[in-house]
């Protein structure tokens, strides 16, 4: 049941004064169709204006807010040029306020002659004589409070305007209830902050640019409060899931044993402990869900096979969900070389099959015959059904949207689930993104691999570049060229792959391919498979080599405008050499016209090679939004608080959600209850709908 004394946040717009239905619109569209919404759009910036009874010793070029008597009303002569009115102040000396396409009944009636207004604006000498053009306001003298001093300004988009919207805040703040306390005593102690509502207006009302920092105490209570209500709502999803009856998956090792000794390496220490985390998991008669955080070359689908294995062995089937074919390809084919001299059975659904292909795999699934399938979207088609689907592996899941992982999961009954992700993510983003996960971490690289060579390179000795290439080739090594572009920009003056294709192929033949995410499948393979054999020894790319393609002796990796891709990315497409036992390198190339920033995120990758390092130092230069270096999907819209600046409130908004749960789960003691409005608050419906009674 919605709490009642929220139901003034729900109320429409329209029930606002000030707004009709054309003010009413804009605003829906900009911030949102409810009270709720505009409570958390912020002032961003100040204006302060001084009060001055007369001209003498007011500041030009500044706001200034002054008492004056109209003398004359002139209209233009011409009909473009402005309206102006000759004023006093009260010892006589004159203003002159000038208006461009004025109205001269809507100015007569606004500025009747002799009777004294206030008026605010602008103050600039021009010619010799005081003007103010275009005052921001003008009223009664009753009116002066309002507008002297420091007022809030809000980012505002066309057809709304600063005046009419302060005016608006101030009814949505007179509309705001109390609401009961749902912080602790001690919290409040300790950071010295007011209640909720109070917290709201002071954050609307800031009077030193210090109360617009994120930092302010009225804003990082409104940031707690929003990273407390996301954080509880994580505790209740993972706990809505976790207690779900799973089944408990108990392994036999026969299989296990045949599929170790197919695999060429020996497994890191990092590797078999993750394992034991997820054997543990399988083995609970509770639902494992569990993301899989792995470095690029860490082995993440070494433990994605031996857990879908383990499975198997426990009699249900299990599923990989891949984003892309090129890389369910490749899983398929690395499965199939480690499960060698084993009876499992394993089918690849992808979306250009014929149907009579797509009949029988379905057929094979549904009977039982197939033990594992691995696919794209093509697995989460309504055909597709499993005999009994036990445990799903989601590779690259950011690459998926919640629906599409939860149409695969809803093909078994209470799977045991392992999300992974290649693209290391900082803490902060993994308490926002997937807080509702058990978190396993892959840093450790296999002791053969060895360290990579970054160097950074102008795009201005290009030539150069060139030239090394032709001493690369000489050795039968083979060389990946990746660009932000496929085809020429009128806007950007990037390198694009056709281009550098064309200029490649005149130098080095046949032996240049290329391969982009236009292509087919099957074409893509066919490339992919010539660069393998060696038929190609440089292929130029788009991002799409970005996750996943493995090419042992592929040992170069040049990317072009290096700048203009995340770190994140170029991490990852580093990573694309350097599996084999030769020395590897990477070369970013970037524009001699480089931003100081720029300089400073390439520095980054020239000095480390370590993922979790990395993604940290993305997240500072660039933001949570574009940590993958293009939008992060999944990570959550937050209106006052901020990844970046609040996390340290973040960490402890979650160890607070954690303690609350452990001790009241259904939030229905009187001292947690308010924890209910908070959720409701922040439209936490589905969370409060896993509280149950109480």
């Amino acid at each position: 049941m919605y709490p009642s004394i929220l139901l003034p946040l729900r109320a429409p717009l329209q029930t606002l004064p000030h707004v009709g239905p054309k003010t009413a619109e804009r605003l829906t569209q900009f911030i949102g169709p409810r009270l709720w919404n505009l409570c958390w759009h912020l002032p961003d910036r100040l204006e302060t204006r001084t009060y001055h009874d007369t001209l003498q010793g007011a500041p030009l070029n500044h706001l200034i807010t002054l008492p004056i008597t109209t003398v004359a009303h002139y209209p233009p002569e011409r009909r473009t040029g402005p309206y102006k009115i000759l004023c006093k102040d009260q010892n006589g000396a004159l203003l002159t306020l000038i208006f461009f396409h004025g109205r001269a009944p809507y100015l007569q009636q606004m500025l009747p002659l002799d009777q004294q207004r206030l008026v605010s604006g602008l103050l600039e000498n021009k010619g010799g004589s005081l003007q103010m053009a275009h005052p921001d306001h003008i009223g009664f003298l009753t009116t002066r409070e309002k507008w002297t001093g420091v007022l809030p300004l809000y980012g505002l988009t066309a057809g709304l305007y600063q005046k009419s919207f302060q005016d608006i805040m101030e009814a949505v703040l007179k509309a705001v209830p109390v609401l009961p306390e749902w912080i602790s005593p001690a919290l409040l102690e300790r950071f010295q902050w007011k209640s909720w509502r109070d917290s709201l207006v002071e954050a609307h009302h800031p009077k030193t640019l210090a109360d617009l920092e994120p930092t302010s105490p009225a804003r990082e209570r409104l940031a707690f409060d929003e990273l407390l209500a996301h954080q509880l709502s994580m505790g209740l999803l993972r706990r809505h899931h976790t207690r779900q009856k799973g089944v408990s998956l108990q392994k036999t090792g026969i299989l296990e044993s045949t599929v170790d000794a197919n695999i060429p390496f020996a497994l890191t220490q990092n590797q078999k402990d993750v394992l034991k985390d997820i054997e543990t998991d399988m083995q609970s008669d509770s639902r494992m869900l569990r993301l899989l955080q792995g470095d690029v070359g860490s082995g993440k689908t070494v433990v994605a096979l031996k857990s879908m294995v383990q499975a198997v062995e426990s009699g249900v089937q299990a599923a990989l969900l891949a984003p892309t074919e090129l890389l369910a390809r490749q899983h398929y084919q690395m499965f199939q070389d480690f499960t060698k001299g084993t009876d499992l059975n394993i089918g690849l659904f992808l979306g250009h099959l014929t149907s009579k292909e797509k009949k029988e795999l379905q057929q094979d699934l549904e009977s039982g015959h197939l033990d594992m399938a691995i696919g794209t979207h093509a697995l989460l088609e309504d055909p597709i059904i499993f005999k009994n689907l036990g445990f799903v592996v989601i590779d690259e899941q950011h690459r998926f949207g919640v629906n599409q992982r939860l149409k695969l999961m809803e093909k078994g009954n209470t799977p045991d689930v392992l999300v992974m992700t290649a693209t290391p993510i900082p803490r902060s983003l993994s308490l926002t993104t997937y807080g509702e996960l058990s978190l396993s971490l892959l840093k450790e690289k296999p002791a053969n691999r060895l360290p990579i060579q970054t160097t950074l390179i102008s795009l201005a000795r290009i030539q150069e570049v060139h030239e090394g290439l032709k001493r690369i080739m000489e050795t039968g090594e083979k060389v990946y060229w990746v660009c932000p572009l496929i085809e020429e920009s009128e806007t950007l003056d990037l390198g694009h792959a056709t281009a550098r294709f064309e200029i490649l192929q005149k130098l080095f033949g046949d032996a240049v391919g290329w391969i982009h995410g236009r292509m087919g499948a099957e074409e893509k393979e066919s490339v992919l498979t010539a660069f393998k054999t060696g038929h190609i020894k440089i292929l130029v790319s788009t991002t799409v080599v970005e996750v996943g393609v493995h090419v042992g002796d592929a040992t170069v990796m040049v990317v072009e405008h290096a700048e203009r891709f995340g770190l994140a990315q170029l991490h990852q497409l580093r990573g694309r050499v350097g599996r084999g036992d030769r020395p590897s390198s990477c070369l970013l190339l970037y524009d001699p016209k480089l931003s100081p920033l720029a300089k400073q995120r390439l520095k980054v990758m020239r000095e480390t090679e370590d993922g979790f390092y990395i993604a940290e130092k993305d997240l500072r230069l660039r933001g949570s939004g574009e940590l993958l270096g293009t939008k992060q999907s999944g990570l959550p819209n937050f209106h006052v608080a901020s990844i970046l600046d609040h996390e340290e409130l973040l960490v402890l908004a979650s160890q607070e959600a954690r303690r609350v749960l452990e001790e009241d789960p259904a939030l229905s003691t009187p001292i947690y209850k308010p924890l209910r409005i908070l959720l409701h608050l922040f439209q936490q419906e589905k969370a409060v709908a896993y509280l149950g009674a109480g």
